[in-house]
This record gives C-alpha cells, structure tokens and sequence, in this order.
C-alpha cells in the first residue's frame, strides 16, 4: 500500500502527505487521538498523547489545548485540577508565544477550584505589564477575584472589604474600557456598585 492511498480522518501537525512509514503511523495516532477525545475514552487519549508527545516529529508545546483537554476531563477532582494547574504553569514557562492564553486558562481554573487569591495574585503579577494589560478577560478575572475576596472578608469582618471592591471597581471599569459592549462586565460593575 503506497503512501498515496491512506485516509486520514482529522487533518494532523504535519500538512503534507507522509512520505515514510513513520509518518504514516504518526498520523493514524493523532487520528486515534482525536477519535479518543470524540468518544471521550479518556484513557486512551492520554495513552496516546504519551505515545505522541515522545516523538520528535510532534511539537506537544504547540497542542498544549489538546493535552488540557485530556488532562482536564474531571474537573470535579480535587487531585486533578491540582495536576491541570500544574501542567498550565509549566505549559506558560514552555511556550511562552502563547503566555496569554495560558494565564487566561489558568486563572480560570484558580478560580473554578475557589483559590481567588491565588487568582488575584497570578493577575496583579501580570496585569501591568504588556500584552496583559490590554486583556478584557484578564481584568474581568481581577475584578471577580477581588469581589468574590471583598465578600469574604466583609463575612469575617476583617476591614478590607472596601478596598477591595474598589479594586474590583477598578478592574472591571478598566475590562469595560478594552470591551465596551460587554454585557457580563456590565453586570458586575453593576453589582459592585449595588456594594459600594
């Protein structure tokens, strides 16, 4: 069977047709891969994954999506969101072109596991500086960390409540300036304000 007369269901990492007999079985398992993540057999899409993340011809850094994707099938375990957290701090310091997505990612997983402040302190190390900065979401997830702290804290009646709903006020006028047709945003500063 000639190279020519393979059929691949997804199109793969690599464009042109696989000229060896490598190649070809590289592409019949990203195609395993991807029917696995279809069929939600988690199990063997991470068995997979490990297979292809091995060979050199597959830039994993690039498919870091997939591999989340893989790891982050369930969610609701405590021990896995840890790992899925994990592997988004190593995934920033391994491909930094796509730093802004990751930390986009990141903090929301921060957030969905209850850890604000580790959220916020994620952000506040990364907001000042460029192409953060200009990042709606970003200071969305700012705002939501510091409204959902200032909550918190005016429970324990700690007295810092105020400043952080000015923070989180801050934060969203600055997401409602970079995206002003933001419905989402519009809402919180609405319920910030309702507090202040």
């Amino acid at each position: 069977m000639s190279s020519d007369d393979h059929i691949f269901l997804f199109s793969s990492f690599e464009s042109k047709r696989p000229s060896t007999a490598r190649k070809v079985h590289l592409r019949r398992l990203y195609d395993i891969l991807q029917l696995s993540i279809q069929r939600r057999d988690f199990g063997r899409a991470k068995r997979v994954w490990a297979i292809l993340a091995r060979c050199k011809e597959f830039d994993w850094k690039a498919f870091w999506t997939t591999g989340l994707h893989i790891l982050g099938e369930n969610n609701a375990d405590e021990h896995n969101l840890e790992t899925t957290i994990d592997y988004l701090r190593t995934m920033m310091l391994q491909y930094p072109e796509d730093r802004e997505s990751i930390l986009k990612e990141l903090v929301f997983r921060l957030l969905l596991q209850g850890k604000c402040r580790n959220a916020l302190d994620e952000l506040e190390l990364y907001l000042p500086s460029f192409p953060y900065q200009d990042n709606p979401v970003l200071h969305m997830y700012a705002g939501l960390a510091s409204l959902y702290l200032a909550q918190s804290a005016s429970a324990s009646s700690s007295g810092f409540e105020w400043t952080l709903l000015r923070e989180a006020q801050a934060h969203l006028d600055h997401a409602k300036i970079l995206d002003p047709n933001s419905t989402l945003v519009e809402a919180f500063i609405n319920k910030v304000c309702a507090n202040l």
